[in-house]
């Protein structure tokens, strides 16, 4: 049971508070909730508010939280969003999958040689929070697969109450037969602790008229007009460092261009090299404004390098970057033929950003190029 003074609402208030918070987000955005969203709410409020009385449920165990899950643009963070803002209480904290994965690795530095720093990394975590709301949950290696079947133990059985999206069932989480089985426990404990609830009516909301957050542009096909205007979008002038060399979490990063709070890569460089999650928030958290030319059709690049991408993506979109992708191919053309699980998500996000075709005026200087472009 949650005490009264880590509530900003007496417990039977909670319900009533999540409706009223989810309906006033919804009339900010001027959205409609379809049936799914509001069975989802609907879960999250009754979750919240017997999870806080201490309430119990199957064989007497308290639902340790909720699992969201369903295809991309269905209004699962949206959800997860207004029922986060609106529950009343003070130690909570909604969180990203990779900044959260970096963040438990660094926790784990300060119980350096001590018996198992993953596990007091996480109770260490737990102190400080009693709602915890994970965005994107999904595992893409065995490292990933380890972890988080760990955490998941912990959070839960030092109860602390989880609310998760994915765009993967439980069970579909971890699909990879080599280290699947490693993974069961945690897809167990899942379905047996959490109410697992599918968003999955079959529209993308970010594709509906009116709906897109656009959150950077993706130009071509690459020409030197092209790169002129990504020079502009970015507004590197003569004080702009060119071609300089980074040392990101130890690791070399040649970089095209860089002035405050912007940067321009290429491609082969950034996702074409061994560089981590870790690498990419390092730069995404001191480069915001960020551009990336050369971008190539992602049928002719190794997996390795696709799954970089898909990385970036996410998290540039999850930490509100802006993207430029400057690529010698359409964004039907780049996307074509990507079989990896998670590119149904990156080309939805990769959707939002603002496409321009650059027109070549015959006779024109790239510089009259680059501000010849049309809307695609």
């Amino acid at each position: 049971m949650i005490s009264d003074r880590a509530l900003d609402a007496p417990v039977e208030q909670i319900d009533a508070r999540i409706h009223q918070g989810f309906s006033a987000a919804l009339e900010a955005r001027g959205f409609r909730a379809d049936s799914q969203q509001q069975q989802a709410i609907d879960t999250l409020a009754q979750w919240l508010q017997g999870w806080c009385a201490g309430r119990r449920g199957w064989l007497r165990k308290p639902l340790a939280g909720v699992y969201l899950w369903g295809g991309v643009g269905r209004g699962k963070s949206f959800v997860m969003d207004a029922f986060f803002a609106a529950a009343p209480l003070r130690a909570k904290r909604r969180v990203h999958f990779h900044a959260f994965l970096q963040e438990l690795q660094q926790r784990m530095q300060a119980f350096a040689g001590q018996p198992d720093p993953l596990v007091l990394a996480i109770r260490a975590l737990a102190k400080d929070i009693r709602l915890l709301c994970f965005d994107e949950f999904h595992v893409h290696d065995i490292g990933d697969a380890m972890l988080l079947r760990r955490l998941l133990d912990v959070l839960v059985e030092e109860g602390v109450g989880l609310v998760m999206t994915s765009n993967y069932p439980p069970t579909g989480l971890c699909p990879n037969p080599l280290y699947r089985e490693r993974f069961t426990p945690a897809i167990e404990i899942l379905e047996k602790r959490f109410t697992v609830l599918a968003l999955d009516a079959g529209t993308d909301y970010r594709e509906l008229p009116g709906n897109a957050q656009q959150w950077g542009e993706y130009l071509w096909p690459q020409s030197a007009g092209g790169l002129a205007y990504l020079e502009n979008w970015l507004a590197l002038g003569e004080q702009a460092q060119r071609d300089q060399l980074l040392s990101v979490n130890h690791h070399p990063l040649q970089v095209r261009a860089l002035a405050p709070g912007r940067a321009w890569l290429e491609f082969a460089e950034l996702c074409g090299n061994a560089h981590s999650t870790a690498d990419f928030l390092w730069l995404l958290q001191r480069y915001p404004r960020l551009a990336l030319s050369g971008v190539p059709s992602l049928d002719s690049q190794p997996t390795d390098a696709c799954q970089r991408f898909i990385n970036l993506v996410d998290i540039a979109y999850d930490a509100g970057a802006e993207l430029l992708l400057c690529s010698e191919f359409s964004l039907e053309r780049l996307c074509r033929g990507s079989a990896h699980q998670d590119f149904v998500r990156t080309r939805s996000r990769l959707g939002q950003l603002h496409k321009r075709k650059l027109v070549t005026t015959e006779g024109a200087g790239p510089e009259v190029r680059a501000a010849c472009h049309k809307d695609c």
